[in-house]
């Protein structure tokens, strides 16, 4: 059984590192500070390596003295695992820390995730990695704590987008009431995650409003920031985060498309579906990937050239 040749390679090991992936959100860094948290109640020395330094929106998150933004070097370590990561491209720069160890393992629950470790734990049937998470901690018989049980929390109620989304199961609330009945201030964690939002931020949602298009019918909407907008609202790369989401809950719209500009002629785009467009195989085609709701990748050109690159591909499933 996979789980248990990673407890197995977890137990050998006595240094071991933990790669969330790039512009880590709730579940991958959650899903990593909590599992830190419970190495080291095992003895081990673990490390959280992120591509940048923690968005502000996590930053309460108990066990942060664990992470560290990663420049260019790192300690060497017995065990590498790349935590809610589809591929080796979503490490970033950190791939030198991956691939500089012989034996890896790679946990996530992404649909695309391309299997690329020594083991693989791909479980496209969870709402989160941190559920993941929970399940092999439990195995390892690993006690929960309020800290641990927190960083869970916060991971499986981000990537349900606060148990709203159809990912939502039976199973995510089973593991939520146990983590709650450890310690977790869910009016607390609420507030800090889904309901604080920094004035900057808000500057800069009202200037993507302005530019929403709507097309196809109303089926499809983008939702563009620049780098002038974000300047002009003193806004940084975890301001866009859910942005798409206010284009997504348009009446009528089935998806939503937010074009991030990252350079003069490259642009990240994050898709969101409503109910029935896979938009995970939109994402692929251009070496992105995700889940069937919720999915992202790179493109070059303009913006009206991505546009009409996205509507081509959008009118081949609606």
């Amino acid at each position: 059984m996979i789980e248990k040749k990673i407890i197995q390679a977890i137990e050998g090991a006595e240094r071991i590192a933990l790669l969330p992936h790039v512009f880590a959100d709730g579940d991958a860094l959650g899903s990593s500070i909590a599992l830190a948290l419970a190495l080291s109640k095992k003895g081990k020395y673990a490390r959280v390596y992120t591509e940048e330094e923690i968005p502000y929106t996590y930053d309460f998150l108990p066990g942060k003295e664990y992470v560290e933004a990663f420049i260019d070097q790192a300690e060497e370590f017995d065990l590498v695992l790349a935590l809610d990561t589809g591929d080796l491209a979503r490490l970033g720069k950190r791939i030198k820390i991956f691939e500089s160890n012989s034996f890896t393992i790679n946990i996530d629950h992404h649909t695309t995730n391309t299997e690329f470790a020594s083991i693989n734990l791909v479980k496209t049937s969870a709402a989160a990695t941190g559920e993941i998470i929970y399940q092999l901690t439990k195995r390892m018989g690993i006690s929960l704590d309020e800290r641990i049980a927190t960083c869970l929390y916060v991971a499986i109620a981000t990537d349900t987008g606060g148990f709203r989304y159809s990912n939502t199961t039976s199973l995510t609330h089973q593991i939520t009431a146990d983590l709650i009945n450890n310690g977790v201030d869910v009016s607390r964690i609420s507030q800090l995650v889904f309901e604080t939002v920094p004035y900057k931020k808000v500057r800069l949602m009202g200037l993507a409003i302005d530019n929403i298009e709507i097309t196809e019918g109303g089926k499809l909407a983008f939702i563009t920031v620049t780098n002038e907008m974000l300047k002009r609202a003193n806004a940084s790369e975890e301001d866009c985060d859910g942005l798409v989401n206010v284009a997504r809950n348009i009446e009528g719209v089935e998806v939503a498309a937010l074009i991030r500009q990252r350079s003069e002629d490259e642009f990240k785009i994050n898709f969101r579906s409503q109910n029935y467009v896979d938009v995970s195989v939109i994402a692929h085609r251009y070496s992105g990937g995700g889940h069937k709701k919720a999915a992202g990748c790179s493109m070059r050109g303009s913006v009206a050239q991505i546009k009409e690159i996205i509507k081509k591909d959008i009118r081949e499933v609606l």
